[in-house]
């Protein structure tokens, strides 16, 4: 039996660091109980220390999670279902640009951290989300979404294919903004909102694998933000209360935004809801 949580509750993927670090932080000083799920314990120790000295009444847990390996996805949602909590924000913001290769679990790197992990997270989460109603799913996407000229399902089930991994990783961006429009309309009805957030172009170790020599020239290509700045988009869609029941919905810059016309493609999103939930073996929990 679930337990009953007198404060809220929100688990934020990627949290040690960056955008997810400045979230957690500021939900716990609104009073949060905040779950920290990251690859490396020692990297969100300085965290977890952070968050409890703002805020012990609700001290911080760090759940091991490597989105890339599903088994580690699956490991990570049951030890926060065996807690008993009730879940009332996930935040799907953990994420990985400019690397190459495939990830654990056998796909496109960039997709399957970015977008896959996070698919199989939210639907062994969905119960209990429901069960927490009202609740709120933020997937941090960007806006580099707009630079993905299509979906290929083969490809993304095979080795990076460009030198800098950038179009992948724009493909994994259109796969998260389409994800969060799905997640929507599957959950439809449950007290469940669904919200996609570009950041702006924050400097953060997403793009720890980019080559070196190209990271200069992405900061002056891209105007880099701080993470403070790049976070309050994110913090807007999880907590304001006027965005009550705006489920489904693009923001950028903490206002409404338009995806682009891929990203708004209803036909592509459940098509790769279907291949996702498919991959993930999550075909019976996804609608």
């Amino acid at each position: 039996m679930m337990a009953v949580e007198a404060v809220p509750v929100a688990l934020i993927t990627g949290a040690n660091s960056g955008i997810g670090r400045v979230t957690a932080e500021v939900l716990a000083r609104q009073g949060y109980r905040v779950v920290l799920a990251c690859r490396s314990q020692a990297r969100t120790q300085p965290v977890l220390e952070a968050i409890l000295a703002a805020n012990p009444a609700a001290p911080p847990q760090w759940l091991a999670l490597d989105l890339g390996c599903f088994d580690s996805v699956q490991a990570c949602a049951a030890q926060f279902l065996a807690s008993g909590w009730p879940l009332h924000r996930l935040i799907l913001n953990a994420g990985q640009g400019g690397g190459r290769g495939l990830s654990a679990s056998g796909f496109e790197r960039a997709f399957g951290i970015n977008h896959l992990g996070h698919f199989l997270l939210a639907q062994l989460l969905r119960e209990r989300l429901c069960q927490s109603a009202p609740a709120r799913v933020v997937t941090v996407a960007s806006a580099l979404h707009h630079r993905a000229n299509g979906l290929d399902f083969d490809a993304v089930r095979q080795p990076t294919r460009s030198l800098t991994g950038l179009p992948e990783y724009a493909v994994s961006k259109l796969s998260n903004v389409l994800f969060s429009a799905e997640l929507a309309r599957q959950w439809a009805g449950t007290g469940v909102d669904s919200y996609c957030v570009h950041p702006g172009m924050v400097d953060t170790a997403v793009w720890r694998r980019v080559p070196r020599p190209l990271r200069p020239l992405l900061r002056w290509a891209w105007g880099w933000v701080p993470a403070e700045q790049g976070a309050r988009t994110t913090l807007m869609c999880a907590t304001d209360p006027a965005l009550v029941g705006q489920t489904g919905r693009y923001y950028a810059r903490e206002r409404e935004a338009t995806p682009s016309a891929l990203g708004q493609d209803e036909a592509l999103a459940r098509a790769l809801w279907a291949h996702s939930a498919a991959w993930t073996g999550t075909a019976g929990l996804t609608s």
